[in-house]
This record gives C-alpha cells, structure tokens and sequence, in this order.
C-alpha cells in the first residue's frame, strides 16, 4: 500500500491552499508526537509542530509548481520540524530554570501521563542526536535512509546513533528496575 503523503506534492502544487490542509491532517500528530518525545512538553510540542507547518505553509507559497511536485513532502517537514525543535532546546538550555516550589496537587496520577513522562526523563538522557534518531525511528517510524535525508548524518552514524541510543534506554530502564526491586 503507498504511502498516503506520495501523491500529495502533485496535489499540491495543482491547489496548494485546498490541499495543505490534508498535509496538516495527515503530518500534524506525527510531527507533534516526535516533537513531544523530543522535547517532552506536550505545550512546547503542540507549538512547534503548528510552526513547523506554519513555516512550511510560507515556504511552499514561494516555491513554483515544479518545485513542490518533486518535493519528498515528508523529509523535507520533518527537517523544518527538527530544526525548530533543535532551536527550542538550544534556547531552553540558554534560559535559567524555574522551578517549583510547591508541591503538586492532586490526587492519584494517570498512569498513561505517568508511563509518558518516565519516557521523557529516559530519552533526555540520550544525546541530542541518539534521542533525534530514535525517536524518528522507534516513534515516527521513519526509514534510516530518510533520517539521515532528514538530519543530514550519514547513514551508518544514523544506525550508530539508534543502536547507541537503545542501548542507553535499555541501561537506564534495567537500572530502574533494579531499584523497584529493591
């Protein structure tokens, strides 16, 4: 079965405002999820997935038919996405952290928003280019060879990257359960 996304660019460039809202459709949960495992913030994921395809919305409405027809829609979103999210990380880190001083209200947690923040902490742990790789790979879904379409990295440091970065994940969850044991 193709991919749904193949035939879009032809679409595109014949109607580019009565199809983009099909590629937001289409693109918009797996640009937010991989941003969210990115960046875990669901706030910070939700704003840079629309301003990934706010850019690529003004980005397209310069480009000629010719060009959008032979554009590889995906990749080419999921850099515009990364480079955002990169750009976001670079200026956290940059800015002093606030932190909280009281204590959380509430009562008994959900364990799914449990469960995603335990993810969120393990893939912080990666570097920046271990986490980028498995979370397009393990999350997103997406091929080596269109990770390092995307991130601009061989494809041997891409696979380097991914098998690095699971065998972090694996460390880092086996240390924990280690410690609920006791």
């Amino acid at each position: 079965m193709a991919d749904p996304t193949d035939e879009l660019p032809k679409r595109l460039a014949a109607d580019l405002d009565g199809i983009f809202p099909q590629v937001v459709e289409l693109m918009g949960r797996r640009l937010y999820w991989g941003l969210r495992r990115m960046s875990g913030d669901h706030h910070t994921a939700e704003d840079l997935t629309q301003e990934a395809l706010i850019r690529a919305y003004h980005a397209l409405c310069g480009y000629d038919r010719d060009r959008i027809r032979e554009l590889r829609l995906e990749p080419w979103l999921w850099t515009i996405a990364l480079n955002l999210g990169r750009n976001h990380l670079r200026d956290r880190s940059r800015r002093p952290t606030l932190v909280e001083l009281d204590e959380p209200r509430g009562g008994v947690e959900d364990p799914e928003m449990v469960d995603g923040a335990a993810w969120d902490r393990r893939l912080s742990a990666l570097s920046g280019p271990q986490r980028t790789a498995v979370v397009l790979r393990h999350v997103v879904g997406l091929g080596i060879e269109e990770i390092s379409e995307i991130t601009g990295r061989p494809v041997g440091t891409v696979k380097t990257d991914i098998h690095r970065g699971l065998n972090r994940l694996r460390t880092i969850m086996e240390a924990e359960e280690h410690v609920a044991r006791g």
